[in-house]
């Protein structure tokens, strides 16, 4: 079997911390499809030691705004420790389709991001989902800026000509410089 391209999978989740002593984690979820990606059997991937590992989910929930997860071989809090901070991603292999207009999160990196005057603000590297507001993260030509993933202030979104056209209010650009 080929292992998957670390790079070209998609992020559905970060492990936050262990949750009880049966070996199951508190997962801050990056994915829509939740319940998909997490479904008893479900396979996600962990980067390890230079190498993309399988873990096979064995039981999982929604929790307090989180889910709780269990994997196929951690059975204890000290096995479930060891997956702390450990980023979950899954192949992109058949995405689920969505709806009109729609788009998925790590198709927005790489998209150039200009104001709806023609300013060209930089090139989004990463979506930050940790935040309240999820927040593009543009590489620009004086730094690094954070703009909020939010209907006011992204007017237009068009992933298959990798541009995003922003409204921000007053101050914003040069805030986050």
């Amino acid at each position: 079997m080929v292992e998957p391209d670390w790079t070209s999978m998609i992020v559905v989740g970060r492990v936050m911390r262990p949750h009880g002593i049966k070996g199951e984690v508190s997962v801050y979820v990056e994915t829509d499809f939740a319940s998909e990606r997490f479904r008893p059997g479900a396979v996600v991937y962990r980067f390890y030691e230079g190498v993309v590992v399988p873990m096979e989910v064995a039981s999982a929930g929604p929790h307090a705004g989180r889910w709780i997860v269990g994997f196929e071989g951690v059975a204890t809090r000290n096995d479930a420790e060891r997956l702390r901070d450990v980023e979950l991603r899954v192949t992109a292999e058949n995405p689920p389709a969505l709806a009109d207009g729609g788009y998925y999160v790590h198709e927005l990196a790489g998209c150039r991001v200009v104001t709806v005057g023609g300013v060209d603000v930089g090139q989004v590297e990463r979506v930050d989902l940790r935040t309240g507001t999820p927040l593009l993260i543009v590489a620009g030509p004086n730094g690094e800026v954070m703009v909020p993933l939010a209907d006011p202030i992204c007017r237009r979104i068009d992933v298959a000509a990798k541009i995003i056209e922003i409204d921000p209010p007053a101050g914003l650009i040069d805030l986050n410089r």
